[in-house]
């Protein structure tokens, strides 16, 4: 990224941690990564790597207890969200900072129609009229591709499907136009056509405010290509690699980011079968020491199962996570 461009987040040391039968669970372990203004940021990784609770931890949504954000900054426009009161959070939270959250089925409110749940951060956080608001969720409605928006505003969740659920969920996230969106596996029960018209919307948005920034959490690298600027790459709750979009998909360098690449199917190369990663994500209380990725890695060294490597600079702008390259893995 450009020197000239200015950060409209930046985390620093972000650790959030669960306490499971009196054990405690790392989910996010020392993440520190920033996002511009102008920016589409891409969060990859399988589930069970912390894209979620870093998502949910930026917005301090994490449930207090069994989580804990045991330590870090949370910089939003200078301004450290950690530190907030919750009142201030509140104002914040739909209205600078929106999140598209992954479960449309359990997101929206059942006894409140879709319309209102639309209504309510534009008449809390724009000031506007009820009639005004409706207007405005009809509009939001329509963007986001539902049919007949002017009678579906009044119906009930239940009355939605699953992907229309998911739209819904869309269109009261960018309702109050907001300077950071998060987005959660967006179009994960979307078909490719509204997929691609909802990364559209979602663009097109971003690109209207020059100011505004949005953070794209997915598994679908091929949605990662066609949109993101910068990509972080997470395991076991922390960053392995952080590049430009470009510069990962030409020249990844973890084993764990070459293995996801691997792993998209290709019109152009014929495989006869597909490339896959040996083994697991390891669960939550058995992260494996020294490197998490070791049992997994065909590169695997005695120093990654005692040491976790450092986040280097390898390349411009493109930092990794590896023994692979540093001094002290390259000599043994």
């Amino acid at each position: 990224m450009g020197k000239k461009q200015k950060e409209l987040l930046k985390v620093e040391n972000l650790k959030t941690h669960f306490m499971i039968e009196e054990q405690k669970a790392k989910a996010v372990d020392g993440l520190d990564f920033n996002v511009f203004e102008g920016e589409f940021f891409g969060i990859v990784g399988e589930s069970g790597s912390g894209k979620t609770v870093t998502a949910l931890s930026v917005l301090r949504l994490i449930p207090d207890p069994p989580g804990k954000i045991s330590n870090g900054k949370v910089l939003f426009k200078n301004k450290n969200l950690l530190g907030l009161s919750w009142e201030d959070m509140r104002k914040i939270r739909g209205n600078e900072i929106s999140m598209i959250f992954q479960e449309p089925m359990t997101s929206l409110n059942p006894v409140f129609t879709v319309g209102f749940q639309i209504m309510e951060p534009l008449m809390l956080h724009r000031n506007m009229g009820k009639k005004e608001a409706k207007e405005e969720a009809i509009k939001m409605l329509k963007k986001v591709g539902i049919p007949s928006p002017e009678r579906r505003v009044n119906d009930y969740p239940h009355q939605f499907s699953g992907g229309m659920r998911q739209r819904a969920m869309i269109a009261m996230a960018l309702s109050c136009d907001p300077d950071l969106l998060i987005a959660d596996e967006p179009t994960t029960a979307l078909d490719v056509t509204v997929q691609a018209q909802i990364l559209e919307l979602m663009t097109e948005i971003k690109n209207k405010r020059k100011e505004s920034a949005i953070i794209l959490i997915t598994h679908d690298l091929a949605v990662i290509a066609e949109t993101c600027d910068r990509v972080m790459v997470m395991y076991c709750g922390k960053i392995q690699e952080i590049a430009s979009t470009l510069d990962l998909f030409e020249g990844p360098l973890h084993p764990y980011t070459k293995g996801l690449m691997a792993s998209i199917p290709s019109l152009v190369k014929k495989k006869k079968r597909l490339t896959t990663i040996p083994g697991n994500v390891p669960g939550i209380l058995n992260f494996p020491s020294g490197c998490p990725f070791h049992p997994r890695c065909k590169h695997k060294m005695p120093i990654c199962e005692k040491t976790v490597p450092e986040l280097l600079e390898v390349e411009k702008e493109h930092l990794v996570r590896c023994h692979l390259y540093n001094s002290e893995g390259k000599n043994k």
